[in-house]
């Protein structure tokens, strides 16, 4: 019998396939204050074969995101880390996810996964078969096109329902939803006014973004750039940071406005919750509507918001920026970074 070298390394490949080790970060310990290195074990485990249906995956971007931080106090330890990523499938047994396909899902801080393409955890999102998104990285499935993608789009559409002419506040201005919900807001004909921490990421979200107005938190007086920046008052505020900054942008409000709550960035790192002026009054007399979310509501309608933002990016109306950091042992790095404010849009971990 003749010797086939392509049949040799499809057994070789099988072989190693069946033996697939994979890293991932389990967290020991409840954060306190940052999170840190010696919160984590990065455990070794090998995967079992591939059952039918099954794909075996392997991670190219992990995503880091502010919300992470809050999130882990509801897990019992020890805990795998969640997370999304976008991985390439690198062995199939389900007809519908080739070997090559790109998936994107909610898999943890892990490099390598088998899943059978469904949810199994009620809070996890869809597990997104990428189309061809050339000439885009595919690490916009984890950004733009991706969970803060949606959580700008639906946040600030079904939440802040936006008239053309009205005035949108939004805090964390340059991240990766802030900057997306200020161009949105442009793109349904409104003023956007932006807080960021340094007046180079302002001056990215006036230049490059298309932002009316955006101002340093960090340096200026927030009732007065209000006055500067919306003389015909707020409209809508995306709040993305609570704190402080967020009772006086409630209290410069019109009547009727409306209030969504993405966040709280600014005390996640607290030891001690922080005490801020009451917004009740505001509220109140100012009739406003204020609502909490979690973007997981519209997962029955996940990909309409992909669609119109790949959509809007195509026609030149959105952009984009990634703050990329490089290497599975740096995952910690990178969230701390975030949570300092490191980034201008959205943060990605390239795993190799």
């Amino acid at each position: 019998m003749a010797f086939s070298p392509n049949l040799a390394i499809r057994r070789l490949y099988s072989d190693v396939s069946k033996k697939v080790r994979s890293q991932k970060y389990v967290l020991t310990k409840y954060f306190q204050g940052e999170p840190k290195k010696s919160d984590f074990k990065i455990v070794e485990e090998e995967l079992p074969e591939l059952k039918d249906g099954e794909i075996l995956t392997e991670a190219e971007y992990l995503s880091v995101d502010p919300y992470m931080r809050a999130y882990m106090i509801a897990y019992k330890l020890p805990t795998d880390m969640i997370g999304g990523q976008v991985a390439k499938v690198i062995e199939s047994k389900n007809k519908n996810i080739p070997v090559g396909t790109y998936v994107c899902g909610s898999f943890g801080w892990r490099t390598h996964t088998i899943t059978s393409g469904q949810v199994n955890n009620t809070f996890d999102l869809p597990i997104t078969v990428l189309p061809d998104l050339s000439p885009y990285p595919v690490s916009l499935a984890l950004g733009l096109l991706g969970m803060p993608g949606n959580t700008a789009y639906f946040g600030l559409k079904e939440i802040c329902q936006p008239k053309q002419g009205e005035t949108i506040v939004i805090t964390g201005a340059a991240g990766a939803v802030g900057s997306h919900v200020g161009q949105i807001g442009k793109i349904l004909g409104c003023r956007v006014v932006g807080f960021a921490g340094t007046d180079a990421k302002c001056e990215y979200l006036e230049k490059e973004l298309g932002f009316d107005r955006a101002f340093n938190y960090k340096t200026c007086n927030i009732r007065a750039a209000l006055k500067d920046g919306a003389p015909n008052r707020v409209d809508c505020y995306f709040d993305n940071v609570g704190g402080e900054i967020s009772s006086t942008i409630m209290s410069y409000m019109n009547k009727y406005g409306r209030i969504a709550v993405c966040g709280s960035i600014s005390s996640y790192n607290d030891t001690t919750p922080p005490k801020v002026t009451i917004v009740q009054p505001a509220i109140v007399f100012k009739e406003l509507k204020m609502e909490g979310f979690v973007v997981n509501r519209w997962t029955d309608r996940w990909q309409e918001g992909i669609d119109m933002n790949l959509k809007w990016l195509k026609e030149g109306k959105l952009k984009y920026h990634e703050k990329v950091y490089h290497g599975f042992d740096n995952m910690v790095d990178a969230l701390v970074g975030i949570l300092r404010g490191e980034n201008t849009g959205k943060a990605v971990v390239k795993v190799k």
